[in-house]
């Protein structure tokens, strides 16, 4: 690398939307984590005060001395470099507001720096830091009306007529969206007819998943498929949104054989579905796929959980590991010790683990609209407040923007998934060989192999990019890997139009992530494209294009997007 050593560049936000598509919803490690863990960290705030009487004095001492600078105007506080929140020429005009601003980030420096200062464990301060920042975040001047320049101007601009507004869309969540602000104009949006249009046939049915099989747009295709394997916690178009982003219309124009698997949504009547189940259900559609395009074996690709069903799948094959040729990984974390990394890893602990899959096994299923109420409280600023202000303050409507509509078209997991999701953090089957068995197969990675490619991203907070760094050395030595230069969805979602790409790549180091940064080659562009050239060397032979979907023993069963999808 040159330059700048170790560092990729990671584009800034330019709205609403881009900014909130970065923080989208995916199952690991969240899906540990229940309110009760916050509360628990805020009682690990509170007794730390209470125990430390001191500490907490001279904080306060130093605010209120802070407080005569700001009067004084002889503070030179200033936000960090871009908080959108603050960003109204007002906060550096108004010396009212300046005044409010500089004290509002003074007394968040002296709550975070009580916790810095206490004898807390460095875990539990961790926690305590995260419900300060939750809180600090909660009573910034830019959440209400009167403290908020834009909100006001607004309101003066209108009429009073953004204020009426923002009470209706208020209430209309309090009614539909349990009271959380809505992050998407969901009316702007239509699954079949303006998201996951790319067309194509249902050609295999189970009771957990439909195999979707692409129409080739290209006169020759090449031979061994590719299975997509999508996470259970959310809806598979992720990858076939709108046709400038849509990732299976790139693999059909690139020549690629393109099937993606359609979970179904559970119920608690599902309860009992385990991971052997999914594993089971796969290993169906994979075969489907064989046949239909008659090719020995596959290309597998997986994201996040989905990325771990593929990989208990083939670490159980064994013998037969020659059903899949490729893996492709995506912000997919095999071994759990790595989720320490993320921005709630403090959370995690057996305690909560356990505690989380009692919780499932009572209710029969984990509601993915739960997880991500929980995931918004862990990043507030951009999954509430700032819906918060644009959708009740000035009275606009969220955005009507894609990536934020399946975001938000969550499923749920049966308990039993949940709890072999969960049991990983203790087994490490993917790390430690034979310490689980699924359909009578033991989890052993030592005894396949593929050739492997794994992506991450550089500001993913769910997978933090290191964690899958150590996904790729599981997988073996020479698997490629990439480092995108955006977050969890982000960095799949990055199509060669996209003016702002660019990723690092290098075979994967047996020394760690740093060395791989230190190593590796930064590139300007898509991913896709060494993708493509990476899974068309890898794909056998090109054959004639199909003339139809599905096959004899596999007929169409439904036009794509299935059935499964509005579950």
């Amino acid at each position: 690398m040159t330059g700048t050593e170790g560092r990729i560049e990671v584009p800034s936000s330019d709205g609403i939307s881009e900014q909130a598509s970065r923080n989208t919803l995916a199952l690991n490690p969240l899906v540990g984590i229940t309110g009760q863990d916050l509360a628990d960290s805020a009682g690990v705030l509170v007794k730390a005060m209470i125990n430390e009487p001191k500490v907490a004095a001279e904080q306060w001492l130093s605010f209120l001395g802070e407080l005569g600078a700001i009067v004084g105007g002889k503070s030179e506080r200033a936000p960090k470099a871009g908080d959108r929140r603050f960003s109204d020429p007002t906060w550096k005009e108004s010396g009212l507001h300046s005044g409010l601003l500089k004290a509002y980030l003074a007394w968040g420096e002296a709550v975070s720096g009580l916790v810095d200062k206490t004898s807390l464990s460095d875990v539990d301060k961790a926690r305590a830091h995260l419900i300060t920042e939750i809180l600090i975040d909660a009573v910034a001047p830019t959440n209400a009306l009167l403290t908020n320049p834009a909100a006001v101007r607004k309101f003066v601009d209108t009429g009073g007529q953004s204020l009426w507004l923002g009470l209706k869309n208020y209430f209309d969540d309090l009614i539909k969206n349990r009271g959380m602000p809505s992050m998407v104009d969901a009316s702007a949006f239509k699954v079949g007819e303006n998201l996951a249009t790319t067309p194509g046939a249902v050609v295999f049915r189970n009771e957990l998943l439909e195999l979707i099989h692409y129409a080739p747009t290209t006169a020759k295709v090449w031979k061994r498929p590719l299975v997509v394997t999508p996470p259970q916690i959310n809806k598979y178009y992720a990858l076939d949104l709108s046709p400038d982003k849509s990732m299976v219309r790139f693999l059909l124009e690139s020549g690629i054989q393109a099937f993606c698997v359609s979970w179904r949504n559970p119920t608690a009547a599902d309860r009992d579905w385990g991971l052997d189940s999914y594993v089971a259900a796969l290993d169906g559609a994979v075969d489907v796929a064989r046949e239909i395009t008659g090719s020995d074996d596959i290309s597998m690709m997986g994201s996040c959980s989905g990325g771990i069903t593929s990989t208990a799948y083939f670490s159980t094959l064994g013998g037969v590991a020659g059903k899949i040729k490729n893996m492709v990984l995506a912000v997919c974390l095999l071994d759990p010790n790595t989720a320490d990394e993320s921005a709630f890893g403090c959370l995690i602990t057996p305690e909560t683990m356990r505690a989380a899959k009692e919780s499932s096994r009572l209710r029969g299923i984990v509601d993915g609209h739960d997880l991500a109420r929980m995931f918004a409280w862990m990043r507030p600023n951009d999954l509430i407040w700032n819906y918060w202000v644009n959708n009740y303050l000035l009275g606009n409507q969220p955005p009507a923007f894609d990536i934020l509509y399946w975001n938000a078209d969550t499923t749920r997991l049966p308990a039993r998934l949940h709890g072999d999701y969960l049991d990983l953090y203790f087994t490490n089957p993917f790390v430690n060989p034979r310490k689980l068995t699924l359909n009578e197969k033991p989890v052993d990675m030592s005894k396949v192999a593929a050739d492997s490619y794994v992506i991450a991203g550089v500001t993913d907070h769910i997978t933090p990019w290191k964690g899958v760094h150590k996904t790729a050395q599981i997988l073996g030595e020479g698997t490629t890997f990439v480092l995108s230069n955006s977050g969890h969805l982000q960095s799949l979602l990055n199509p060669p139009a996209n003016p702002k790409a660019s990723f690092v790549i290098g075979p994967v180091n047996p020394a760690g992530p740093d060395a791989f940064l230190a190593a590796a080659e930064k590139r300007k562009g898509s991913w896709w494209l060494d993708w493509r050239d990476w899974l068309q060397a890898r794909s056998g032979e090109e054959v004639d294009a199909p003339a139809s979907l599905g096959s004899e023993r596999h007929p169409v069963l439904a036009e794509a997007p299935g059935t499964y999808v509005f579950d």
